[in-house]
């Protein structure tokens, strides 16, 4: 009975700190663009006793669902998250194949999700796709075109990326339209280059946080995040809570930006 009682107030002061970080959140400035690297799936899995360490991943997937639902109530408007590296290609082949199955389903689901068509959530995945087998193509260009018309929220997974090749990728396409004389020299600046990237048409993410307790980047986005403020949670991913997503924003909100000044 005691551990009942002392349960239920334990839940009842939890709930009233969220509710109070919520509200100091929501009357400060809410960045526009928030990245995320979700590190922790296996290690999760294996810390709570999960009889697969692959079931880490689908407690992973339903965490984003949560993250996405947070963001739209505090009105950040752009989510971009590091869904599956280049590097990650290297990992065991039944958790390659359990994590394609699992983006095969997933973005057909995010395509009827009513929540993403009520929300006018556009979404849009940037990678090698090349690399991905046919039914995860097909999902993810499933999922983009049911959206392709929204404006109201950008919800964007980097799948198989690596953001070195994003950056080789971009000089590749500008040294072939300089080669056939579309552009000089003078043509090419930060602006421009920008353009060139998988993220040409939206603004740099204001605040990166990652999970597990990594204070790294991992070749995420190295372009865009110069002038990020990151944040960093010992969490893993699938146990990332609301109260941590708010510490981040409110993190962020007492932070000065100074661009380099």
């Amino acid at each position: 009975m005691r551990t009942d009682i002392s349960k239920i107030i334990s839940d009842a002061a939890y709930q009233t700190y969220e509710r109070r970080l919520l509200h100091q959140v929501k009357a400060g400035a809410v960045p526009n663009h928030v990245a995320v690297i979700m590190d922790g799936n296996r290690r999760f899995a294996k810390e709570i006793g999960l009889g697969n360490s692959l079931e880490g991943h689908e407690k992973g997937r339903d965490k984003l669902e949560e993250v996405l639902e947070w963001c739209l109530e505090i009105g950040v408007k752009i989510l971009t998250v590091y869904a599956f590296s280049t590097e990650n290609l290297a990992r065991p082949s039944a958790e390659v194949q359990h994590l394609m199955r699992l983006f095969a389903e997933n973005f057909r689901r995010v395509g009827d999700d009513k929540r993403v068509h009520e929300h006018r959530i556009r979404v849009n995945v940037f990678g090698d796709r090349g690399l991905l087998p046919a039914e995860v193509r097909e999902a993810i260009e499933y999922a983009e075109s049911k959206t392709k018309d929204y404006d109201a929220y950008r919800f964007n997974l980097a799948v198989a990326y690596g953001g070195r090749e994003e950056i080789l990728q971009a000089i590749r396409d500008v040294v072939r339209d300089a080669r056939d004389g579309r552009l000089g020299p003078e043509d090419i600046n930060e602006k421009f280059f920008s353009r060139r990237l998988y993220t040409g048409d939206l603004p740099d993410p204001d605040l990166v946080l990652r999970t597990s307790g990594e204070e790294r980047i991992s070749n995420f986005l190295l372009w865009q995040l110069a002038y990020a403020e990151l944040y960093f949670v010992e969490v893993y991913w699938p146990g990332f809570r609301k109260i941590d997503f708010l510490r981040a924003i409110r993190s962020y909100q007492m932070r000065q930006r100074r661009f380099g000044q």
